[in-house]
């Protein structure tokens, strides 16, 4: 159809009029689009807080790590996402790496266990439109977002090829899972037979997802009984995983996810497995995309490696003033954060455990309890575990068999003992 400018009307002024009608319609669509871009939050669905694979540990019988590299290779790793979405991007993490990483190229799919996927739903990712990605030594690079249908509490599958000669150096040493290594370019093979698998992951160190419904983040801090020690491989059992859960099954949380930023021997004030608590909150928890909670459950390592390593004792005091620290932090970003009480640890091997190890774990939860308006709340882990007829002892039927981590139920327990309404 024609636009013919009415006979009392000039076709300057006429058309003058339509172009500005077109302009404001066109302006209009936009600020359609860009309101439904606007309602759209990015929020992290995974993460595995990065370690350094060459540290050495500082105690008698612990050998230094065996060096290791990576040559045309391809690992797939396995994970388990909380919150769902509609697009994803992908974390590559060279944080403790000496020289430049590079992958020739990052996949995610759906997984079907093992090291196999669902192909039609194998996407290639891009990091700033490359198919590769180099990733320079103390740096971190997130993938271009993506398209990607991500249901809530799905396993996914990410892919990394490495072409060239690579050592390891960055990942997450306990990830709870078997991820597969095969020679060659594998990325977006359906299946395939590992020459090898490895229980953490190498590089690859969080999810995000982008949705409407994106609400907040609850992120779980702390060490080995964070990062689930002891629970069956394979099955997303750890504790975060079964509060993951409980929330997803909550109506009334919907949108929001759980994330695991354990690290399994982490310290508060000591770097021997991980960075220190207090250095590495800052980018676990408040570098968290999307986060809005904060569990803190830390400081039984800093109490029993004192036996082992006396240059590194330290007191429930120095202790304390380090969690005191991190809920500073937390709370300066408007983060609510809650503090967990210590597990108890009876029979865990001396020199771990002792009346003088046992001493500071109760004044460190006696001080998380008198000083609940410091954070949020407390969760009282240590009640949720500990046996009626020895309190100083895990429930026997929580206990792993190392009387220091719980097994599947027991972290199951320990889920079921957060309040949701915390959240809410």
């Amino acid at each position: 159809m024609r636009n013919t400018p009415p006979t009392n009307v000039s076709p300057r002024r006429f058309f003058s009029v339509v172009a500005v009608a077109c302009l404001a319609a066109c302006l209009g669509a936009c600020d359609d689009a860009d309101d439904a871009d606007d309602a759209r939050k990015s929020q992290a669905t995974w993460t595995a807080a990065p370690q350094d694979y060459n540290e050495r540990v500082p105690i008698e019988g612990f050998p230094p790590p065996t060096p290791r590299s990576f040559q045309d290779q391809s690992i797939r790793h396995v994970m388990r996402v909380s919150a769902g979405g509609d697009k994803v991007r992908v974390r590559v993490s060279n944080l403790f790496g000496a020289t430049p990483l590079t992958l020739g190229g990052v996949h995610i799919a759906r997984s079907t266990g093992g090291a196999s996927i669902e192909a039609s739903t194998d996407t290639a990712l891009r990091f700033n439109g490359q198919a590769s990605v180099t990733v320079s030594a103390g740096q971190e690079s997130w993938s271009d977002e993506a398209p990607f249908s991500l249901p809530a509490q799905t396993d996914v599958a990410v892919t990394v090829y490495v072409p060239q000669a690579t050592p390891a150096a960055t990942e997450h040493s306990q990830g709870q899972q078997t991820n597969a290594i095969v020679s060659g370019n594998a990325l977006g093979a359906a299946t395939f037979t590992p020459t090898e698998t490895q229980p953490s992951y190498s590089w690859v160190t969080g999810i995000d997802v982008s949705s409407a419904e994106a609400r907040g983040v609850i992120v779980a801090f702390g060490d080995s009984i964070t990062d689930g020690a002891a629970s069956t491989v394979d099955a997303a059992h750890r504790y975060p995983d079964f509060l993951s859960r409980r929330v997803a099954a909550d109506p009334a949380l919907e949108g929001f996810s759980v994330v695991n930023q354990g690290i399994g021997g982490n310290r508060v004030l000591n770097a021997t497995i991980g960075p220190k608590g207090v250095d590495r909150f800052e980018r676990d928890v408040l570098g968290t995309t999307g986060v809005t909670h904060a569990l803190i459950l830390i400081g039984i390592n800093d109490i029993g490696f004192g036996g082992f390593v006396p240059a590194q004792a330290v007191t429930a005091n120095d202790i304390t003033a380090g969690l005191q620290t991190m809920v500073d932090q937390a709370k300066a970003r408007g983060v609510k954060v809650f503090l967990g009480t210590l597990l108890p640890f009876k029979g865990t091997a001396a020199p771990y455990f002792s009346e003088e190890t046992e001493a500071k774990r109760q004044a460190v939860n006696a001080w998380i309890r008198a000083n609940t308006a410091r954070a949020q709340g407390i969760i009282d882990f240590e009640a949720a575990t500990r046996d009626p007829a020895d309190p100083l002892r895990l429930r026997a039927e929580y206990d792993s068999g190392d009387h220091l981590h719980p097994n599947d139920v027991g972290y199951e327990a320990m889920a079921q003992a957060i309040d949701l309404s915390a959240f809410r």
